[in-house]
């Protein structure tokens, strides 16, 4: 009796006097403190306020957006891109969820489209992979299988493989495909994500990854990969000590077999300054890759320190041909029209270019950046596009470059259309993080990635397999390709290589359409 009368006491100080007891603690300290009025006047019942604000990004994410609302990617484009990884299956059912009353770009379909057997297309080898398999799928139960198959690779037609440098270089880069890894760091990706994607892409074939400013590390090498090695400002991985540029460490990377061209950044979309990672994120590994100091957060200068002026950066792309003997190329963001004329005009004269040209859209992303950056300075990717396109065509250049565009591309039909503004190329940042396992946290720019992707955070970078991941990486660019070989073959042309101005056309919000061309001069005057 006397142990049952103890239980009672405990449970009822258990129940009773304590929540009471932490209530008026908490009352009192909330009314006490001065930091925020509303828990001031609300003490208590106002905390439920910043809980629910805290946890508002997710009930919007998993409950309330519908398919096409979200920011920067709708759960439609997630979901189509996390499948074609997964499944490798574009397939959809009973209709599109577009809302085809907003403007926007379409393909024009031909009258009679190429049959399978006329498109230009290379599918050997055959590429082995996982595919997941659904067992079953209800409300109460979830279960599928992996399964090892051996893909169609839809590589370029050999007479179609695309040359970068091709006349100007002692190594040329031979691509088979056109799409690739957009700029990503070491740093402010973890080394297992890094790893997944690199080898992934190998897996894929005919496609590339961009090391981002962070300079190339052993995870970007880890799989075999062909690599575009950025170079930014901050000149990491081909600087001393002091921080200057170094002849040395570029002739050692240029030496490697992997990489295959060269990237000086002028700019990037989401942060047309110099880059930036967190203190957080730079580990002793990051730091001696950079050669930096540990635990301190890097900004890059907001340019080169090398050179000024078009003469003076166009003289130092020169000697980094020479030198490396490997295709070098610019990360631009398209901005004064002025500039490019300048530009333009001096390549002209000269004779003096790049390999390429990246063009990055304002509405690329980052791994840490500046809301008012972010938001306003650049011009998106479907206006910078053509802008760079026609003004290296009046100047009789267009055919002595490349052109690679990024920003939110991370479908076949936006790819699609990217290519008929005047890309040859396609870069893709976050689609890649996707199918690494991104689930769009918005915390990139924190160290507390959940999905441990963009963290250098050991116990968070558990989570991911490289050894699963790597095979939905090959997955999603294979499906790509395919994707636009389908598109391709709905506008009547063998290869997606032949897409032009001509296949696309512009509802406008009033329902009638605009030939691309003549939209193209309204943007380009």
């Amino acid at each position: 009796m006397e142990y049952m009368i103890i239980a009672l006491i405990a449970f009822i100080i258990g129940i009773i006097v304590i929540p009471i007891a932490l209530f008026v603690w908490i009352y009192i300290k909330d009314e006490k403190q001065q930091e925020h009025s509303i828990l001031r006047n609300y003490p208590v019942i106002g905390r439920f306020r910043y809980i629910f604000e805290k946890i508002g990004p997710e009930l919007r994410q998993y409950l309330f957006s519908n398919d096409n609302e979200e920011q920067p990617f709708s759960r439609k484009e997630y979901e189509q891109t996390v499948i074609s990884g997964k499944y490798k299956s574009r397939m959809m059912g009973f209709g599109s969820v577009r809302d085809f009353d907003q403007p926007g770009y379409y393909i024009r379909n031909a009258l009679f489209p190429k049959q399978k057997e006329e498109l230009r297309v290379s599918q050997s080898p055959k590429i082995e992979t996982h595919i997941y398999k659904i067992d079953s799928d209800n409300l109460f139960r979830r279960s599928e299988h992996a399964e090892r198959i051996k893909a169609d690779p839809y590589y370029l037609h050999p007479d179609d493989v695309q040359v970068i440098g091709g006349s100007t270089c002692e190594k040329p880069f031979y691509v088979k495909g056109l799409v690739g890894q957009s700029a990503m760091s070491y740093g402010s990706l973890g080394e297992r994500a890094i790893t997944a994607l690199s080898k992934g892409l190998h897996q894929a074939g005919g496609t590339w990854m961009n090391t981002g400013e962070g300079g190339l590390s052993e995870y970007h090498l880890k799989g075999g990969a062909d690599i575009i090695c950025q170079i930014g400002p901050g000149l990491f991985g081909v600087r001393n000590r002091k921080g200057e540029f170094s002849w040395e460490e570029f002739k050692k990377k240029s030496r490697l077999d992997q990489i295959k061209a060269f990237e000086l950044k002028l700019a990037q979309g989401a942060k047309t300054r110099g880059g930036h990672v967190d203190g957080a994120k730079v580990s002793e590994e990051v730091a001696e890759i950079r050669n930096v100091e540990p635990g301190k957060s890097i900004d890059s200068p907001n340019r080169f320190h090398e050179f000024s002026s078009t003469p003076e950066m166009l003289d130092f792309i020169e000697k980094l041909r020479d030198v490396g003997q490997k295709p070098v190329g610019i990360k631009i963001v398209a901005g004064q029209p002025d500039d490019l004329h300048e530009l333009f005009s001096y390549m002209q004269k000269s004779g003096k270019h790049p390999d390429f040209i990246t063009i990055d859209g304002s509405e690329g992303g980052t791994g840490a950046s500046f809301y008012e950056l972010a938001d306003t300075v650049g011009l998106p990717i479907m206006t910078a596009l053509p802008i760079v396109d026609t003004l290296l065509r009046q100047y009789g250049l267009r055919d002595r470059m490349k052109l690679f565009a990024s920003g939110k591309l991370l479908t076949p039909d936006k790819i699609a259309v990217a290519l008929a503004l005047g890309a040859d190329f396609v870069n893709i940042a976050r689609g890649m993080m996707f199918s690494v396992g991104c689930i769009r946290a918005l915390v990139c720019h924190t160290n507390t990635c959940p999905a441990g992707v963009a963290t250098t955070d050991p116990k968070l970078q558990k989570a991911l397999s490289v050894e699963e991941k790597q095979h939905r990486v090959c997955n999603y660019v294979i499906s790509l390709r395919e994707g636009l070989f389908n598109l391709a073959a709905a506008a009547g042309i063998d290869s997606p290589i032949h897409f032009s101005q001509k296949h696309v056309v512009y509802r406008k919000e009033d329902g009638s359409t605009i030939d691309i061309n003549k939209l193209i001069e309204k943007i380009v005057s």
